[in-house]
């Protein structure tokens, strides 16, 4: 099981369609995505949880796509924390 962080998500990114996105390369375990406490949004990054060779095939396959404008940054988790704002 690999970890992928998902950084340059819209606002607009849902859950699902985010899930629906990465289930066209692989079955997709587990997901957890920022969202802005107050309304809801996006917060623009991700992880997602995927077997070895199909998150390196959507890792491939997204990474530097644009969904919505954005330009999606796709690739497999540092481990590192991202300190608090």
């Amino acid at each position: 099981m690999i970890t992928i962080d998902v950084r340059g998500l819209p606002r607009s990114m849902t859950e699902s369609a985010l899930q629906a996105l990465f289930a066209n390369h692989g079955k997709v375990f587990g997901l957890r995505m920022s969202k802005d406490l107050f309304n809801g949004e996006c917060k623009g990054f991700a992880e997602l949880k995927m077997e070895g060779h199909e998150a390196r095939q959507a890792i491939a396959a997204l990474d530097g796509s644009v969904q919505e404008g954005s330009a999606l940054r796709v690739s497999v988790h540092s481990g590192r924390k991202y300190p608090r704002r």
